[in-house]
C-alpha cells in the first residue's frame, strides 16, 4: 500500500514541581507532566499515530514504562526511534496533524518552535506539521488543570 494514516492520543496529569514538555520544548509553568519519561503528550501521540499506521502497536509496547532505560528519557529520543521504526519499513512521513487541549499556559507562542522541532525529527517541512491548540472550556480533567491530552494524525507514504 502505498499511503498509511496513523492516528495517536496521550493523556498525561499535570502537578506542580515538574517540567512542562510540550512537542519537545519546555514550556514556563508552574505545572508539568507526570510520566516515566518526560512526559511529553504530543511527542507521545505521534509516536502512537506513527506506530499505528504501520500496525506496529503502541508507544508502551515499544518503550514500556516498566523499563528503567526509559525512565526521565527525552521524548525527542522515543519520536526518533520510532521514525527510525517507520524508515526501516519504507515508509516516510507526509505530514502530521495533532491538537492539545489544557487551559493553561497557552501554547501559541510556542508552535513554531514546536514545529521546527518536530519537523526535524520527522524530516519534513516546518509547513507539514500542524499543531492546534484548544481548552475544554473548564470541563473535564483537563478544563480543571489536571491533566493534559493530545491528538495526532499523520500520514505516511512508501518510498520507491
Amino acid at each position: 500500500m502505498a499511503y498509511r494514516i496513523g492516528s495517536g492520543i496521550d493523556f498525561h496529569q499535570l502537578a506542580e514541581g515538574r517540567e512542562l514538555w510540550l512537542g519537545g520544548v519546555n514550556l514556563p509553568h508552574y505545572k508539568g507532566a507526570v510520566g516515566h519519561s518526560d512526559a511529553d503528550v504530543l511527542l507521545h501521540a505521534l509516536c502512537d499515530a506513527l506506530l499505528g499506521a504501520l500496525a506496529l502497536g503502541d508507544i508502551g509496547t515499544h518503550f514500556p514504562d516498566t523499563d528503567n532505560a526509559y525512565k526521565n528519557i527525552d521524548s525527542k529520543i522515543l519520536l526518533q526511534k520510532t521514525v527510525d521504526l517507520i524508515s526501516e519499513r519504507g515508509y516516510k512521513v507526509v505530514n502530521a496533524d495533532t491538537t492539545i487541549c489544557l487551559e493553561v499556559p497557552k501554547i501559541k507562542p510556542y508552535i513554531t518552535a514546536m514545529q521546527t522541532v518536530i519537523a526535524s525529527i520527522l524530516g519534513i517541512s516546518v509547513q507539514e506539521i500542524s499543531i492546534k491548540a484548544t481548552t475544554t472550556e473548564k470541563m473535564g480533567f483537563a478544563g480543571r488543570e489536571e491533566g493534559v491530552v493530545a491528538y495526532a494524525t499523520v500520514l505516511l507514504e512508501k518510498v520507491e
